[in-house]
């Protein structure tokens, strides 16, 4: 034996340790507990940033946290690495097809059965209400990019993957509990039905394709869709304070049911000719989406993205200080909100006090002109005026 060898280690190369599986049901209720507080706070306060600030910090950061604490690289286990764009162009063009062929009738039974006050208290459209240029560009990219950027990767690719059960186990189980997951985060009864089915949709497409891109694609494309629908009905004339559900005729509906339907049919058989949209076909397996090294401290990992949510909310203030006052002071003094046939006078009112509003934020006006009208308006007008007109 050579003397200048050093000895061998005769200890074996320490195999790495199993991977702890993510916690889907305790991330979904921290996920929810900090969606009806402090999500809900922030999109009172502006609903613009609220939307981007829930997304990205609620959604996205609380799901990569959960997946680097747990040993895996969150970007790879979730499918949004490597990214494919043909099974993207497919998802987009499907959620495109669905939107029109399965939501749009489904979303128009559901507006016939609710009762008025029910479409009343959960009317999506008065999101877009009161909104400057700057604000409306930021709430429809939140709606068209960072919704289903970040909720795609919290349901699917952390939610929905840390249900499913290993191979040879059937995924529907967890693929029709995530869809019912998903759609009961939007509070909204009215459109329950409708968000279910699109859940149904892009799980379908996260286990057909194991990427998370065409799922991404299909419901930017449904979001697309109903905004762009909402503002052209709303800027032609055709939509109302109320919503514009009751323009929609029956006929019509049925008609782009069939439509719809025919693009689903086609986009199916060019899947036939195309496999390649149908992307890898598989998820990766944990052991390729383990993480090269050791996941830092829980804290470690949180506090870059409490650091940042806190700034992002002190520059909200700093740009928009009048405008978060406002909006304190409109929660301390509801209004209640009118009917579409709610008396004319009562409209003119209300379309006022928001043309009051909008000056005072921009400093045109003292805000104690506009705080002693909605002052006013909220401790004068019951809900017992809300007639409708004869």
């Amino acid at each position: 034996m050579d003397e200048a060898s050093p000895p061998s280690d005769p200890r074996p190369a320490e195999a790495p340790g199993p991977l702890s599986p993510p916690h889907p049901v305790l991330a979904a209720a921290v996920a929810f507990g900090l969606f009806v507080t402090l999500g809900a706070v922030v999109q009172l306060l502006n609903p613009a940033f609220g939307v981007w600030f829930t997304e990205v910090f609620l959604f996205l950061g609380l799901a990569w946290i959960i997946l680097r604490d747990s040993g895996f690289r969150p970007a790879a286990y979730t499918g949004l690495t490597p990214f494919q764009g043909p099974a993207a162009l497919f998802g987009f063009l499907l959620g495109m097809a669905n939107f029109i062929a399965v939501v749009v009738p489904v979303q128009f039974l559901a507006q016939r059965v609710a009762p008025e006050w029910l479409r009343e208290m959960f009317d999506a459209s008065r999101l877009f209400e009161g909104q400057s240029p700057v604000e409306l560009a930021l709430l429809l990219g939140g709606v068209s990019v960072a919704a289903p950027l970040c909720e795609e990767f919290f349901f699917r690719g952390l939610f929905q993957r840390a249900l499913t059960p290993p191979a040879p186990a059937s995924p529907w189980r967890a693929l029709i509990i995530t869809s019912v997951v998903f759609s009961a985060f939007h509070l909204d009864p009215v459109g329950f039905l409708a968000r279910a089915e699109l859940g149904l949709l892009f799980g379908w497409l996260f286990l057909r394709t194991g990427s998370l891109w065409p799922g991404i694609a299909a419901h930017a494309a449904n979001n697309i869709v109903s905004s762009a629908l909402f503002l052209i009905a709303t800027h032609s004339g055709l939509g109302n304070e109320g919503g514009s559900d009751d323009v929609t005729d029956w006929r019509a509906v049925v008609g782009l049911a069939l439509f719809g339907w025919s693009a689903l049919l086609g986009l199916r058989a060019a899947s036939r000719h195309f496999p390649s949209v149908w992307g890898r076909g598989r998820a990766a397996s944990a052991e390729e989406v383990r993480a090269t090294k050791p996941a830092p401290l829980f804290a470690v990992q949180l506090v870059p993205w409490v650091v940042a949510a806190t700034l992002s909310l002190v520059g909200l203030g700093l740009v928009d200080g009048r405008g978060v006052s406002l909006s304190v002071y409109d929660v301390q003094h509801p209004v209640e909100p009118l009917g579409k046939d709610a008396d004319p006078a009562l409209q003119a009112e209300r379309k006022a006090l928001r043309q009051l509003r909008a000056a005072a934020r921009r400093g045109e006006v003292p805000m104690e002109a506009y705080e002693e009208e909605r002052l006013r308006q909220s401790e004068g007008q019951a809900p017992a005026k809300d007639k409708p007109r004869r």
